[in-house]
């Protein structure tokens, strides 16, 4: 889930890397799992400032050990016989091709980058109660681009119209930019259950794609 919160283990996001250790999308528990039982990726575990490498069976066996002695450090799921631990990242065993490098242009990335926030008075609300506002309008030669796209609440899109901020007399709380990494990765990386991502999302040319 987007904002960090799983309501079970199999909601959680997990973060995944090609063979040689670089980020390239985030996926769900249930496609991570998929991947660990077919055998195409392994486990890479933060502990003790450093990082394990485990297939799916000895994870499995890990996963016994940790239920029994420190429970509330990870997100579970049931299985017949036991529990076993959600992992934070996983690592694909044969897949060597680069992370994408462009942040896609679309309706989600745009409400998260401007985390949800109207951008002329600053309030939050749901994204039911958002829309996207062109800075400059189109009816002015305004393009749908990062830098021209905000969002707006019902009430501040009605009160600016067709018209730009200034002839509004409104003012855009921040100037819109293109973002250098998805800005959902940033919501995640807020969370304490994704800090082990952080080591492998600190180089600005890395950016996620999430699916």
């Amino acid at each position: 889930m987007i904002d960090g919160e799983c309501q079970s283990g199999l909601d959680c996001s997990v973060l995944v890397l090609n063979k040689h250790y670089m980020a390239i999308r985030i996926v769900g528990a249930r496609r991570a799992f998929s991947l660990l039982c077919r055998d195409l990726a392994e486990v890479v575990s933060y502990e003790k400032d450093t990082y394990a490498n485990y297939d799916f069976k000895s994870w499995c066996e890990v996963s016994r050990f940790r239920y029994e002695f420190e429970p509330d450090a990870h997100d579970w799921v049931s299985t017949v016989n036991f529990y076993i631990a959600v992992p934070r990242i996983i690592r694909l065993l044969g897949y060597d091709r680069l992370p994408h490098t462009e942040v896609k242009f679309n309706r989600r990335n745009i409400f998260a980058r401007d985390k949800n926030h109207c951008q002329y008075c600053g309030k939050r609300f749901p994204t039911t109660e958002l829309s996207l506002d062109h800075v400059i309008p189109r009816t002015m030669g305004g393009k749908a681009t990062w830098e021209n796209i905000v969002c707006a609440c019902a009430n501040c899109n009605v009160k600016k119209g067709g018209r730009t901020p200034k002839q509004a007399g409104m003012a855009l709380i921040h100037k819109p930019v293109k973002p250098k990494h998805s800005p959902l990765l940033h919501i995640h990386l807020g969370h304490q259950r994704y800090r082990s991502w952080k080591q492998f999302l600190d180089h600005a040319y890395w950016s996620v794609e999430l699916k």
